[in-house]
């Protein structure tokens, strides 16, 4: 199952005179990393909801904001000390500069704890009781944007790893008529260096079987293709995949370099360096895989 880290939910409702909105945002992290803002008589249910958020979206950087506004009048009450306090400052420093007073009265009221709203207020018991129900909802809307994110990037990781798999098939016409071409190339060489010696062929055809050997790329072929099979399975898992898929994307590389390494074949260097291409782009989308 591919699901993105990267999710957003949102949900609204109301409790009488009270309007609640929750909004969950999600972006990838190698850990659980939750900001919760709640009004502060639910402080002493932090740590259940910390969990429950835990539980439902499992892994990235979380923040999950909940906002409590009021239609009724007498609960979005203005706090008249604080405001006085504030507008008797900037009065006296606009003063202080000769500056125009006229904008005085706006900042003051914008200050901070001038408006008292229900989010630090005293908040009725049905409104509190209502709250951790709406934050399920919309951590559910959050998961379900995630599922169809990685939808998408599941997608695109089939065609990266069927891309690497393409160019691997490449490689392995090319390396059948690989030795032929080694041998051919040695000759020339050789002959090109107008010894005046006898040449001892079948201590050349040991050496020439050496050196084939030495640069045998069979068996990295065949881990390859391995890894790649492995990684399709892993992307139709139930349970949540970034982790391995990076860890097999580490093993990929790997094969890709030593064959890369080993060939020693100008044209398998050319499919070489695009499955490394089609590999970075796996790396870079499993980094934002739960």
């Amino acid at each position: 199952m591919v699901k993105s880290m990267t999710g957003f939910g949102t949900v609204s409702s109301t409790v009488g005179s009270y309007t609640i909105i929750v909004e969950v945002k999600s972006l990838n992290s190698k850990f659980s990393d939750v900001t919760l803002r709640t009004p502060s008589q639910l402080s002493s249910k932090e740590i259940e909801l910390r969990k429950n958020i835990t539980d439902m979206l499992t892994r990235g950087k979380i923040s999950v904001v909940v906002d409590v506004t009021s239609d009724s009048p007498e609960e979005n009450l203005i706090d008249k000390d604080q405001f006085q306090k504030y507008y008797k400052v900037y009065k006296g420093i606009a003063e202080s500069v000769n500056a125009d007073a006229g904008e005085l009265l706006k900042l003051a009221i914008q200050a901070p704890g001038v408006i008292a709203s229900p989010n630090n207020q005293e908040l009725p018991e049905g409104v509190l009781e209502a709250i951790p129900g709406i934050i399920e909802e919309a951590l559910l809307e959050c998961d379900k944007f995630r599922q169809q994110e990685g939808d998408e990037l599941e997608s695109k990781l089939r065609d990266y790893i069927n891309a690497i798999s393409h160019n691997l098939e490449k490689v392995e016409k090319l390396d059948a008529g690989r030795a032929g071409r080694v041998a051919e190339r040695l000759k020339a060489s050789l002959a090109g260096l107008n010894l005046d010696v006898e040449v001892d062929k079948n201590r050349f055809e040991q050496e020439l079987i050496y050196y084939i050997e030495k640069f045998d790329i069979n068996e990295e072929k065949v881990r390859l293709a391995n890894h790649l099979n492995y990684f399709r399975e892993i992307l139709d898992a139930t349970e949540p995949v970034g982790k391995k898929l990076g860890f097999v994307s580490q093993e990929i590389g790997r094969e890709i370099n030593t064959i890369g390494s080993k060939a020693n074949d100008s044209d398998i260097q050319k499919h070489v360096v695009a499955m490394k291409e089609e590999l970075e782009k796996i790396k870079e989308q499993s980094l934002n895989i739960l």
